[in-house]
């Protein structure tokens, strides 16, 4: 072992104690911000999980008993769940996808040397500053058929064009926090590397391809998979928009929990519900953490 090497482990060991009575001060200093978390996220998720094991419904007086996977087995032999499910899959994939394909093309306009362009991206944020049920009551007035401005079709009353109306509004509510992310993956990316590949004859094509989407892959691994566990936790821009219908071709799995829930009091039944949907999300954030941990060295 080398002199600098024994006089680095030297310097560094007195360190560690250091550091360490640092975290411990640091700790009373989190808890403002931790309490709150634990009371109105940890303990209500909980909550929600155990009770998807028991027979709890609404009422005054009602006994609630522990049934163990009763709940869950009735949820998978309901087909009206995986009707829902498979509808939530298609909307939330279908929006993710289309968000992503919409926000980058966007981006990169946003990103150009243009006139007026923080005007512009200052009206691209819009969406993102206004509430869900606005959006869904505005979309509503757009679409309706008798005095909207989208032609005499009943877009969201229709069973074939309910799904696809509602992707539409998603999208484009959901677009501005993904244009943003992307927009500052791209600024992130050193302009040398699209002026070396011009150099050495690279279209605008070939630069995209091997420079920009190499760059922004953390940033599109980050934000679509933050966009679908959005996506498929939608409950209020749906709900005012179509309540799940017509004939539920729009009933997302939060839709059909909220019904069995506070429509027909079934609190055990829709927190079953809520528990498979805890365990898909906590899949995507698997995969998600999975991705960052690669890109560390």
């Amino acid at each position: 072992m080398t002199r600098a090497a024994v006089g680095e482990r030297e310097t560094s060991a007195p360190r560690a104690p250091g550091r360490r009575r640092r975290d411990r001060d640091a700790w009373p200093l989190l808890l403002p911000a931790l309490i709150p978390v634990a009371l109105f996220s940890v303990y209500p998720l909980l909550q929600g999980l155990y009770l998807g094991f028991t027979d709890s419904r609404a009422g005054r007086n009602v006994v609630t008993h522990f049934v163990g996977l009763d709940q869950y087995a009735a949820l998978l032999g309901n087909e009206l769940f995986w009707s829902s499910f498979r509808i939530g899959l298609i909307w939330a994939f279908a929006v993710t996808i289309l968000q992503f394909v919409a926000a980058l093309g966007l981006a990169h306009l946003l990103d150009a040397d243009l006139r007026l362009r923080g005007l512009a991206r200052t009206l691209a944020l819009i969406p993102w500053a206004m509430p869900p049920v606005i959006i869904a009551i505005m979309w509503r007035l757009l679409l309706n058929p008798n005095y909207g401005i989208a032609g005499n079709v009943n877009w969201l009353g229709e069973f074939s064009t309910a799904l696809p109306a509602v992707i539409v509004v998603g999208v484009w509510a959901g677009m501005p926090q993904t244009t943003i992310t992307l927009l500052a993956g791209l600024q992130s990316i050193d302009a040398s590397l699209h002026e070396a590949a011009a150099v050495d004859g690279a279209g605008a094509w070939r630069r995209f391809w091997h420079v920009t989407l190499p760059g922004l892959r953390p940033v599109i691994v980050a934000i679509t998979t933050l966009d679908f566990i959005w996506n498929i936790n939608s409950f209020g821009l749906v709900y005012v928009l179509t309540a799940g219908g017509p004939g539920g071709q729009t009933m997302l799995p939060m839709l059909f929990a909220y019904n069995e829930a506070f429509r027909y009091g079934n609190f055990g039944y829709a927190s079953a519900m809520g528990g498979v949907l805890v365990v898909l999300i906590v899949g995507f954030l698997l995969f998600y953490l999975r991705s960052q941990l690669r890109r560390q060295p």
